[in-house]
């Protein structure tokens, strides 16, 4: 996460960052950095759930930039995280802020750094899709990453101010600086190259005279995430005892004393031997040390060791289950590489470690109980599968707007009472679906007839609509389906290309959203929040399950300035056959799905419909 206002401090230093040409190279990328940057930086809505689809065309048109000027990426998304903890209370610092930040927005506020809930996903199949090399990291990601990158020679892209740490020969391309949008021409050849600005620890401790061994005990005394010694009560003393200078920055002014104070030793011990000189006593020896044996440990966070990575891209090869340190012995042998494939969700890590599962947060109305809430029975399914039953998972989210901690039980359905986690990936497809349909309550004569991408979306919209609460209207209903029906029209249009015509319904629908994105509607935004998080847990079960319903692209399931402004016209004179005509194939799409979820809604009420049918709503009106 990063030393706070390193990244300024270094701008401010002109001298340290040189400009370059960069091309015709490999380039490690953070990846979770990356995807929060692109979706920010690209102004995508964030108030309605996500425009996954605008995303989507943010990522292909990064990489269409990188390729263009010869530019190899390996991208790497963290997925594990350091066992000890250390970084816990900034997690839920941030995650505060966020719920904050969704609060705002919820009440038509300014807010920003709000991720919808399914970026990741789609960030890994965008990924897939473009066959770019990437790696779900399940060890602390910027240790390997940093350790590829020296492996390689190559330089590290992130918006990660920890790698201005790290000793990497060929450098860090702050992302801030990396100018893809404006990739150029050389004037004396054709070859294409993206201006940016490259850091390189030589540059910097060059500036500052001071030796490269003394940068981690820098970062550490500056105080990353987990380590700041004013914070446990140790403040620092400076010999010089200068009032503090108007006008200028305290964070400023305290990197350039620190730097000044490194910059009289040699040695990185020799340092930290006398970092008490620097701390006013409070008479606490056990404080104190404690204090000096985090800042030590926090150095080693910065050694570059040789990873896992290297042997995953040249041989597709997970780390071999004998090198695991000890807290990750709790992985499954056959989860290794399908979690460094991406395919498999990181956060078993934490459940299987019995650690603290925070949930996502998301613009909903904060006077509900979370949306969360409703697919928790998938998630205490996932947590039964991995734990067995009788176990309890504690999980963080929000109460009002305040986060809180709760205790969650896992649980078994019938069908998987004899399913061991270490075999689960050999259990027969057909006990597999059954776990499946049996925890959304789904039957597998719903899904008969669909498309086999479109199954699982289907699926997941029945488990909605009996479990949300409020119990969710025709017009969402509608407007989710015409949703799933717009992005089966685009997908199909991208697969050929464009060579195909838009289509009139496709027109229509394109229409809405070139309206702009309709006041938010709380009442909505609530209900498609419980949908995307039932979308978000089914997913982590299908894959926790090998995948026993195929996976759909995700991007094209939801829409949210779409559906909402659908929710609009549905309430008012449109209906769902007046946007659908004049395109039979996209009418009998949205017929099946909707004849789908209520035929099983009458076959649970043992045959007695207890809503409206696929040709009639409240008062006889049309689904």
């Amino acid at each position: 996460m990063g030393i706070q206002g390193l990244a300024r401090f270094i701008d401010d230093h002109g001298a340290i960052l040189t400009d370059d040409q960069f091309r015709n190279s490999k380039l490690i990328i953070d990846g979770t950095y990356l995807y929060h940057s692109l979706y920010f930086n690209s102004c995508v809505d964030q108030q309605h759930g996500g425009d996954y689809d605008d995303f989507e065309d943010q990522v292909c048109k990064f990489f269409k930039a990188l390729r263009d000027c010869g530019i190899e990426p390996y991208v790497i998304i963290h997925g594990g995280s350091d066992f000890s903890d250390k970084k816990f209370e900034t997690q839920l610092h941030h995650v505060q802020s966020r719920i904050n930040t969704a609060n705002n927005l919820s009440k038509g506020l300014q807010g920003s750094g709000l991720l919808p809930i399914l970026i990741k996903q789609v960030f890994k199949q965008v990924l897939s899709s473009l066959k770019v090399p990437f790696a779900q990291c399940i060890f602390e990601a910027d240790q390997e990453i940093a350790s590829l990158a020296e492996r390689w020679n190559c330089p590290v892209m992130s918006n990660n101010s920890d790698f201005y740490i790290f000793d990497i020969q060929a450098g860090y391309l702050p992302f801030f600086h990396f100018q893809w949008q404006n990739a150029s021409t050389q004037r004396w050849s054709s070859q294409n190259y993206i201006p940016c600005k490259r850091y390189t620890t030589t540059s910097f401790c060059r500036h500052f005279n001071i030796n490269r061994q003394l940068l981690p005990v820098f970062a550490a005394i500056a105080g990353i995430d987990y380590v700041n010694l004013d914070k446990i009560c140790f403040p620092i003393r400076w010999e010089d005892n200068l009032p503090m200078e108007p006008n200028r920055n305290p964070r400023v002014v305290f990197f350039n004393k620190l730097l000044k104070w490194l910059a009289s030793f040699q040695e990185q011990q020799e340092a930290l031997d006398n970092v008490p000189r620097l701390i006013v006593s409070r008479n606490n020896q056990h404080n104190m040390d404690s204090a000096l044996q985090a800042l030590s440990l926090s150095t080693e966070t910065y050694q570059l060791q040789p990873g896992c990575l290297e042997r995953f891209f040249i041989k597709d090869k997970a780390p071999d289950p004998s090198h695991l340190p000890d807290h990750l012995s709790v992985l499954p042998d056959w989860t290794l590489l399908p979690l460094m494939k991406g395919t498999l969700s990181s956060s078993i890590i934490h459940i299987l470690q019995l650690r603290p599962v925070i949930q996502g947060v998301q613009v909903e109305d904060h006077s509900f109980p979370s949306g969360n809430n409703t697919s928790r029975p998938v998630r205490q399914v996932v947590f039964g599968l991995l734990l067995g039953e009788r176990r309890e998972v504690e999980e963080y989210d929000r109460e009002g707007i305040n986060l809180t901690s709760s205790m969650v039980k896992a649980i078994l359905p019938r069908a998987a009472q004899q399913m061991q986690l270490d075999m689960l990936n050999q259990a027969p497809h057909s006990v597999r679906l059954e776990v499946f349909l049996e925890t959304l309550g789904v039957s597998q004569s719903t899904l008969n007839g669909l498309p086999s991408h479109l199954e699982l979306p289907v699926a997941v919209t029945y488990y909605w609509l009996r479990h949300a609460h409020p119990q969710p209207d025709h017009p969402l209903l509608q407007a989710l389906l015409l949703g799933l029906v717009y992005g089966e029209l685009c997908r199909q249009r991208k697969s050929q290309r464009g060579f195909i015509e838009e289509g009139p319904v496709l027109e229509r629908l394109r229409g809405l959203i070139q309206r702009g994105a309709s006041n938010l509607d709380l009442a909505v935004a609530h209900a498609y929040s419980q949908w995307q998080r039932c979308m978000r847990d089914v997913l982590d079960l299908n894959q926790l399950l090998c995948f026993p319903l195929p996976e759909p692209q995700i991007a094209w399931l939801y829409r949210g300035t779409l559906v909402h402004q659908l929710v609009d016209e549905l309430r008012g004179v449109v209906t769902p056959d007046s946007l659908l005509m004049e395109d039979p194939s996209s009418g009998q799409l949205y017929r099946a799905m909707l004849e789908a979820i209520l035929n099983s809604q009458e076959t649970e009420a043992t045959g007695q419909p207890d809503g409206p049918s696929a040709d009639s709503g409240a008062g006889g009106r049309r689904f």
